[in-house]
């Protein structure tokens, strides 16, 4: 099957190769990650909410949601069974990519890339309320978090809801449309950054034994935490490549399916 890329998508693909070029460039530049903190806490806040909504949608119960000063976070849980253990500490990684190939397709849909940055903003103020604050009053016998901790996650969540909003108020077009994007790839490329370091974590010989999610997923199963990682590595590049593909490209008219494509 032939593909070409569509016409109206040039200017965004424009866009995207722009952001993703800054991007890889910033990880290369000294004392580039103080210019990228608040977009590394908005990715941190995006994992921790897919882990806290999927434990919360498999009927799992969720303590608390917080997030570090130095970008980290953690969503304390109980699951209602095995599946919903797998499917919570799978989330993470694959929300981020999910959430990332979502706001390309709604820009290439022509949804407002306003309505994006308000919307993207409302649900970190809502993730920050109910999972910030409302879950660690009703859970503050068993709860095993610093107040710091608590108090950071709400005012990190309260300031980057109130920026993302405000842009989708005041910024022109350009600005609130380069937002969206640079926001997908971060939410991209740095699930998949992420993935490497936890592969490390995780490889024999050379891991360590420090906790996370593919280390979870190995108590549960008994398959090796690498395994997983390889795993979620392999279903974010497709999810990725599929977004692209409906984000930029429509097959050629007249085009046949075969094996022998020169």
């Amino acid at each position: 099957m032939r593909y070409k890329l569509a016409e109206d998508a040039k200017p965004q693909v424009i866009l995207l190769i722009i952001a993703t070029i800054l991007t890889v460039a910033l990880w290369f530049i000294p004392y580039a990650d103080y210019l990228v903190y608040p977009i590394r806490l908005f990715v941190t806040f995006i994992h921790e909410s897919s882990h806290a909504l999927v434990a919360f949608l498999t009927g799992g119960s969720v303590q608390s949601l917080t997030i570090a000063s130095d970008g980290s976070g953690v969503v304390y849980s109980a699951a209602s069974g095995w599946i919903s253990g797998l499917l919570t500490s799978s989330a993470g990684y694959l929300g981020t990519t999910v959430f990332g190939v979502l706001m390309l397709l709604l820009i290439r849909k022509a949804v407002s890339p306003h309505k994006v940055l308000f919307a993207s903003g409302a649900f970190i103020a809502a993730i920050t309320v109910v999972f910030g604050i409302i879950s660690p009053v009703f859970h503050i016998f068993s709860l095993n978090v610093a107040f710091s901790s608590i108090l950071f996650t709400v005012i990190s969540g309260a300031v980057l809801s109130a920026a993302l909003i405000a842009l989708s108020k005041y910024a022109s077009f350009k600005v609130a449309n380069f937002s969206v994007a640079f926001l997908a790839i971060q939410c991209l490329l740095n699930s998949l950054s992420d993935l490497k370091t936890v592969f490390f974590i995780n490889a024999p010989l050379v891991g360590s034994d420090l906790q996370n999610d593919a280390s979870n997923m190995a108590a549960a199963t008994g398959l090796p935490g690498i395994v997983w990682v390889v795993i979620w590595i392999g279903i974010s590049v497709v999810m990725i490549s599929l977004g692209i593909r409906l984000y930029a490209v429509v097959k050629k008219p007249g085009a046949v399916d075969s094996v022998f494509e020169d």
